[in-house]
């Protein structure tokens, strides 16, 4: 499989080739902005796909609350482009978790901790974050992650 960028660019010729304009220039200001995030420190780095992940919640999210401000504004049309822009960016993002899932995952991390002899509690909640986190990154709220484990260690 492919790496995220790359599955980006190579969707860039499609889009051209399929005359879908709204996606074209959605994929093409995404890569930009990867582009400066990779050169705007000292040194040169490449994205990982987790990277990359969290760049395209925030890009799809700024253009959900700027569909917002427009619809608010009278700017109907300017909205649904902004939500169009959105969904062609969510289709990159991986498929999120339902709370239920989540909550399986943490019981899950809890009970391997059980077993390794560690009786969890509330000052144990970093040893249980850290595992769950690394299974759900961009795929759920990490505010309501860490409700979720607070209130199976209360």
């Amino acid at each position: 499989m492919s790496t995220l960028k790359e599955r980006l660019q190579a969707d860039v010729v499609a889009h051209m080739k399929s005359g879908n304009r709204t996606a074209l220039t959605t994929v093409r200001n995404v890569l930009g902005e990867i582009e400066t995030r990779e050169k705007s420190g000292k040194a040169p780095v490449a994205l990982d796909d987790a990277q990359l992940t969290s760049l395209l919640q925030k890009e799809a999210s700024k253009r959900r609350e700027t569909a917002e401000i427009y619809s608010q504004a009278g700017e109907a049309g300017r909205a649904s482009a902004e939500i169009a822009e959105a969904e062609v960016i969510e289709a990159y993002l991986p498929k999120p978790l339902t709370r239920d899932e989540v909550e399986a995952i943490v019981d899950e991390v809890i009970a391997d901790l059980k077993a390794g002899g560690t009786e969890p509690g509330m000052r144990q909640m970093g040893q249980v974050m850290k595992p769950v986190t690394a299974k759900v990154a961009g795929r759920f709220d990490g505010k309501a992650v860490s409700e979720i484990v607070r209130s199976r260690l209360a």
